[in-house]
């Protein structure tokens, strides 16, 4: 992480594209560079149910990927994440019985992870 050339203070995964008014995940010490991503109030507040759904399936999936291991993404055991989404979406409200969660909330999963490593590449 490098510090953001537009924003004084902030450090940025991606210091070409700017915390303050683009999506670029940061660090910062600058109230209104925190306050222009609401996560609480604006993600977390919105959707508490789903994302709880979601965590379960992280919890599940690396339970089943990495036994015995603390919680963590193995970003190298599967790159396939729209591969992933459509195959969940074929039946979104049927229940997975690995995770014991609905295909919707894996469909959630594999996007944000998609999502993820799109941002970071940019």
């Amino acid at each position: 992480m490098r510090e953001c050339p537009i924003c004084p203070g902030i450090l940025c995964r991606d210091p070409d594209y700017c915390q303050a008014t683009g999506p670029a995940v940061a660090v910062s010490n600058v109230s209104a560079a925190r306050k222009a991503a609401p996560v609480f109030s604006g993600v977390m507040n919105y959707f508490p149910d789903a994302l709880m759904a979601v965590a379960r399936v992280s919890k599940a999936g690396n339970d089943k990927h990495n036994p015995g291991q603390p919680l963590h993404w193995s970003r190298e055991k599967s790159s396939d994440h729209l591969d992933c989404v459509a195959r969940h979406l074929l039946t979104p409200f049927a229940v997975d019985p690995d995770s014991g969660e609905v295909h919707l909330a894996h469909v959630v999963w594999r996007a944000l992870a998609e999502l993820q490593l799109h941002l970071e590449k940019k």
